[in-house]
């Protein structure tokens, strides 16, 4: 029979290094642990630094490291997970999951089809590697429901994760992946990310956990808009159009 090995791991977790982030690294992964975690994936808004210097003292903590970003593209924001390189932003959707996976990484369309957080529309998403289905940021489970429906009815894999920007909501929503080792008897400690990632392309996810509470998320929303506005005037980051919320269901 064969061994599958259940990994807890939250893919979209914003640090310090970005604009609208507050915690250090370190402080992320001793929560990850603290909580049963087996890893977290640092995805700040277009700076992989600190994603990178997480992955690489993740095994510190006793878990599974994986770097990544969130990419600003021309069409919305997208996760490169497993890559050591930031795509550059700006460019197209298409043209950047080409690139993340050129850069040996995997692309997650990340809280789809919600503009004002710069969700990709369904008419772009096309060719990812998955969909991240649940987002505990979200005010409501409508945006949730219709991403897993995209997700189902086109056969892509499913990613939950906790889009954290405060510690204490790390890990409120990740995934169980079954990794199919190849060694006979495998432990935890003899899985690395791209294991990881070839049981995600197989579709061996499940989505876990809860919304963050309205009222947190509303604050890190309001906190968010403007660090982003001040990040938006003193840098040349990319600014992906959005639409006003009622105008969202389309």
């Amino acid at each position: 029979m064969t061994t599958q090995i259940p990994f807890a791991i939250d893919f979209h977790v914003h640090s310090d290094d970005s604009y609208d982030g507050h915690e250090p690294v370190e402080l992320i992964l001793e929560h990850a642990a603290d909580i049963g975690l087996d890893g977290v994936v640092i995805t700040d808004h277009d700076e992989i630094d600190e994603s990178l210097r997480a992955a690489d003292i993740a095994p510190d903590y006793g878990l599974v490291g994986i770097p990544g970003v969130e990419v600003s593209t021309r069409h919305g924001h997208l996760l490169a997970i497993g890559v050591e390189e930031r795509p550059d932003p700006g460019r197209p959707f298409l043209e950047t999951v080409e690139r993340v996976r050129e850069l040996g990484g995997i692309a997650i369309v990340p809280h789809p089809f919600q503009r004002s957080r710069h969700g990709v529309r369904k008419g772009h998403i096309r060719d990812a590697d998955a969909i991240e289905v649940y987002n505990s940021m979200l005010f409501t489970g409508y945006r949730n429901r219709r991403a897993r429906t995209f997700a189902n009815r086109r056969g892509y894999p499913q990613i939950g994760a906790s889009d954290a920007h405060y510690l204490p909501n790390v890990g409120r929503a990740y995934t169980e992946i079954l990794v199919t080792p190849d060694e006979k008897n495998p432990t935890k400690a003899d899985i690395d990310g791209d294991d990881l990632v070839e049981a995600i392309l197989e579709g061996r996810t499940q989505t876990r956990g809860k919304r963050t509470p309205i009222r947190k998320s509303a604050q890190q929303y309001a906190k968010a808009a403007v660090r982003k506005s001040t990040y938006l005037v003193t840098s040349n980051a990319p600014l992906v159009p959005t639409v006003p919320a009622s105008m969202e269901r389309s």
